[in-house]
């Protein structure tokens, strides 16, 4: 069963300001390639979408957090067999204090 994936506003967000931050401080052609690889990464996950591991910073919530880690992002997801869909909860820079992790839904 081939799920489809969907990207949360949230996550959407996060992909915006990480494509400014390299635009501007490091070069357009570096920005672009850094979001086109970010948006390809989850396309692993639809053969196999438990592949990443459970977000341990996340276990209370209702749902059930994963991640893949592409260079310093954890892309955060999670999967609804139901619906048939993987989510992108949030592109997490873990260059950050690991606690603002909670901050998505």
């Amino acid at each position: 069963m081939k799920l489809e994936i969907i990207w949360s506003k949230f996550a959407e967000k996060q992909l915006d300001e990480i494509f400014e931050y390299y635009f501007e401080n490091a070069s357009p052609k570096v920005a672009k390639e850094l979001l086109e690889n970010l948006l390809a990464e989850p396309n692993r996950l639809i053969n196999n979408p438990t592949m990443g591991q459970i977000e341990i910073l996340l276990k209370e919530r209702k749902t059930t957090y994963r991640y893949l880690i592409f260079k310093n992002y954890k892309i955060i997801y999670s999967i609804d067999p139901k619906k048939r869909f993987i989510k992108i909860a949030d592109v997490f820079d873990t260059r950050q204090n690991p606690s603002k992790i909670e901050r998505s839904d």
